[in-house]
């Protein structure tokens, strides 16, 4: 049992990591009620809903439409900005998280049947940073963004305005890395035999695909409509599911939700410490740029938005430092360790080599953006 363990911990490092942190965390703050109450349990039902129901369509093939219309793209740069552009712009109305769970898999699947399995990891990278630096124009596009901007009352006009300028400039600067990534030939092609997609949809199987597309829009509904009925949506879908497809809920990925959960339960931790609340009270104020960044690398963005928000005098530099913490590290944000866990459940044993490019990419973008953005964060909502 013990080397099954170990063994497990070796394949899922991010798991390790987040639960070291909460146990951790246990000694600072002793588990109680209010530390139960205090975790994101939205945002879990949230992924547990999401990461299911897109298992059905990867077994319905739902998206067999979409791979054949991206398999008439004949060249890698075409190929490549399609999906990085994808989840650019839909991560800014469904979530960052979500575009990548969506467009991840696609592009896995597209690369590997033209041939082109060397360019997948640098691909994977900017398609996490498109999600990361797109869905930070919209105040439902990320969930620190959302708990922020509920929490802060600004109007969505005042936020989208304050966040367009760092959403144009890394919209450019993703251009300018796909060019580079295929500086030695802009115009590489890459062939996928129609064969590869002419499989035809199961008749039989219509009633679940409807079943599924439902379930999705209705989990989208209840992302953007910040519902507070969200747990009865959690059961139906989960309800709806066990009594049509019950093997469906064998293939969640049960690791990555462990992995969010321990990492919630640190931040609640030290926000519950009176020690700890009490030094952040007098540090944050006036720096919560760099405190953003640089607790987020160690619980994520999204924790990060939870222990610092009632510190905060300034709201553009907490939001320009939390939609920015994600390119530091993996643990950064939360979509990158969605983005790790989806590349290592394809790849297995190969979660190093995705995290050593993941850092020399993502750091040489945030390089270029950090100092602008610390000035530009002096213009206050």
């Amino acid at each position: 049992m013990l080397k099954k363990i170990i063994a497990l911990f070796k394949k899922e490092i991010m798991l390790a990591v987040s639960l070291l942190a909460a146990i951790i965390s246990m000694f600072i703050t002793p588990p109680g009620k209010e530390l139960l109450q205090s975790i994101d349990w939205k945002t879990l039902a949230t992924l547990f809903m999401l990461l299911t129901v897109l298992e059905g369509f990867k077994k319905q093939n739902i998206f067999l439409p979409l791979l054949r219309k991206t398999s008439k793209l004949t060249t890698m740069k075409g190929l490549t900005c399609f999906f990085v552009y994808s989840v650019f712009f839909t991560s800014m109305f469904v979530t960052n998280d979500v575009s990548l769970i969506i467009f991840v898999p696609l592009t896995i699947i597209m690369f590997r049947a033209g041939g082109k399995e060397k360019y997948i990891i640098p691909v994977l990278v900017f398609e996490n940073i498109a999600a990361i630096r797109g869905s930070l124009l919209t105040p439902f596009g990320s969930p620190q963004n959302l708990f922020l901007f509920s929490k802060s009352g600004v109007s969505a006009k005042d936020f989208v305005l304050h966040m367009s300028p760092l959403w144009i400039v890394s919209a450019i600067l993703l251009y300018i890395f796909i060019l580079f990534l295929y500086r030695k030939d802009l115009h590489e092609r890459i062939e996928i035999s129609e064969n590869d997609f002419n499989q035809q949809w199961e008749k039989s199987a219509a009633k679940k695909r409807f079943m599924y597309l439902a379930l999705f829009v209705l989990i989208i509904i209840t992302i953007v409509s910040r519902t507070p009925y969200w747990l009865y949506v959690t059961i139906f879908v989960a309800a709806i599911l066990l009594i049509f497809d019950h093997n469906i809920l064998k293939q969640t990925d049960y690791v990555l939700l462990l992995t969010f959960l321990c990492f919630f339960t640190f931040s609640s931790s030290i926000c519950h410490n009176p020690k700890i609340s009490e030094f952040l009270k007098n540090s944050v104020a006036g720096n919560e740029y760099w405190w953003s960044i640089l607790l987020s690398q160690l619980i994520s963005n999204v924790p990060a938005s939870i222990v610092l928000w009632p510190f905060t005098d300034n709201l553009t530099a907490l939001l320009y430092g939390l939609d920015s913490a994600g390119l530091c590290s993996i643990i950064g944000s939360l979509a990158s360790v969605i983005n790790l866990r989806i590349y290592s459940k394809e790849y297995p044993g190969k979660s190093l080599e995705f995290m050593k490019q993941f850092e020399i990419i993502s750091l040489i973008f945030f390089a270029i953006i950090v100092i602008p953005q610390l000035f530009l964060s002096v213009w206050t909502f």
